[in-house]
């Protein structure tokens, strides 16, 4: 046998050990996960605690320490299976990517028993029925069914299944949110005409509120269960026992009457029988691009019209700052400095979320589009200013005072020496910054805006393919910067002084 045949058998070989290696690990990790975690000694469980009352939220007494009564039966849970429970915070609408991630051991957060999200993960025998309930304001009437949506604008959890049930009817303008307490605050500012949420979490956060009412009877019922990979069959089949067992004992009625989510429904748990799911095959967004591309495109108009109109009022009022800054009396000028200094001191989130949810309560009510745009161009102002401020100061000085000599006064003098000469220094800072403000644009989602990393993480959300939908929307993100860098090299060779 030559030398080159029996290298080859030997690489054969090789690779079949390798793989043979390969594929053992994860069968001995996914049948002893539920081992390693005893080991461990600790049940890890994902969920949210920002605007998650009452399944796990902050005590007001004692803000540091969180309570809920999911909070308490993770920790019965735990305990059934002679362990110590850990909240692990993840964001409500990740908290399936983050089990496949392997961020935590399960997931007990109000997720609910459909079959889109067994598609993708394993969950257990349900915990609680929830049912869905209709929110509107005092003085809205005749709101009080599905149907009655029609035509009207609603707000929803992003990722719910009361999300799920509005898109699914036709003729209701749907509004997506990351949160419930910024759909009320929607409702209460009346940007939209009512909110469709699960009834604890109506129970916890509308029902107290004066302006609020609940419109209608509660329906649609469904089931919160406990989320797994599917992989860790041992750990679910542990996870049913203890939860079969609680429905027995009475620890789901003491733990849901000390948070007040008891009621009649809860009962039924006892005879849940669990329907067949149907796995559907994998979507691959990149071979059914015609469907899920124009959807993307359709987010990017909106991107590019909130990053142009933002951008063109940071130019401006970065220009005026600048003037201000530098050549206004002294108390204009403190101004002017406090206000670049706090405003690129404090992250744009916040200053979005003043914009949007503060101003309404001193009657200053805007909607998400232009909340949106004055939010990124004033943050991007600050970042302007200092630019232009640059690029005024590499302007030498005796330009300043050779055209004072001639007569010019001082505004002349900014007009047709000072600054022509300064924007064109400007150009390649100016330009990054609106490239950047392309990706920073995304950040507007988090006021209901759908642009479109908004539009990525809903599909993705849907079909769990981050790969295929994450390089068609980083294509539209590169084909959106790209000729703004071109143009801007444009324009640097154009202006400067030296064209060789």
């Amino acid at each position: 046998m030559s030398g080159t045949a029996r290298l080859s058998r030997v690489t054969v070989y090789s690779l079949l050990f390798v793989l043979l290696l390969a594929s053992r690990p994860f069968t001995v990790l996914a049948d002893d996960h539920l081992a390693a975690i005893k080991s461990s000694g600790v049940l890890a469980w994902g969920g949210d605690a920002e605007g998650g009352g009452p399944y796990s939220y902050p005590d007001p007494e004692h803000p540091e320490k969180i309570i809920g009564f999911e909070v308490e039966l993770a920790d019965a849970l735990a305990t059934r299976l002679g362990l110590k429970a850990k909240m692990v915070q993840n964001q409500w609408d990740q908290l399936i990517p983050a089990l496949d991630r392997g961020s935590f051991d399960i997931i007990l957060n109000g997720l609910e028993r459909t079959p889109e999200n067994q598609q993708h993960i394993a969950m257990s025998v349900p915990y609680f029925v929830y049912a869905q309930q209709i929110v509107t304001r005092k003085d809205t009437a005749g709101l009080d069914t599905v149907e009655k949506l029609k035509g009207k604008t609603v707000g929803a959890l992003s990722g719910s299944a009361s999300l799920k049930l509005l898109e699914n009817t036709v003729g209701i303008d749907v509004k997506n949110y990351p949160g419930n307490v910024e759909t009320l605050r929607d409702l209460k500012a009346g940007r939209i005409e009512a909110v469709v949420l699960d009834l604890p979490m109506a129970q916890f956060y509308a029902a107290p509120e004066p302006d609020l009412k609940f419109a209608g009877d509660s329906f649609a019922p469904g089931y919160y269960a406990v989320g797994v990979r599917k992989e860790d069959a041992n750990l679910l089949a542990s996870v049913n026992q203890a939860l079969i067992e609680f429905t027995r004992d009475g620890t789901y009625e003491r733990i849901y009457r000390k948070y007040n989510v008891w009621d009649g429904r809860q009962a039924s748990l006892k005879d849940f029988k669990a329907d067949a799911v149907v796995q559907k095959k994998a979507i691959s967004t990149l071979r059914e691009w015609p469907k899920y591309l124009p959807l993307l495109l359709k987010g990017a108009t909106t991107t590019i019209k909130i990053s142009v109109l933002a951008m063109a009022l940071a130019v401006v009022a970065g220009l005026v700052l600048v003037l201000v800054r530098m050549y206004a009396i002294a108390p204009l000028r403190w101004l002017a400095q406090a206000y670049v200094e706090i405003i690129r001191g404090t992250p744009l989130l916040i200053q979005l979320f003043l914009i949007y949810y503060g101003l309404p309560e001193i009657g200053i009510k805007l909607n998400a589009f232009f909340a949106g745009i004055l939010g990124l161009g004033l943050n991007y102002a600050a970042n302007e200013s200092e630019n232009y401020r640059a690029g005024i100061q590499a302007i030498p000085r005796g330009q300043t005072e050779a055209a004072q000599a001639l007569g010019m006064s001082q505004w002349q003098c900014l007009r047709h020496i000072i600054l022509p000469q300064a924007l064109k220094l400007v150009i390649p800072p100016v330009t990054n910054d609106f490239i950047a403000m392309f990706k920073d644009s995304s950040i507007v989602s988090v006021i209901t805006m759908v642009e479109l990393t908004k539009v990525y993480g809903m599909l993705a959300m849907s079909t769990y393919d981050y790969i295929g939908l994450g390089l068609m929307t980083a294509g539209i993100y590169f084909a959106l910067s790209y000729p703004a860098s071109l143009f801007a090299n444009y324009l640097e060779r154009k202006w400067s002084y030296d064209r060789r």
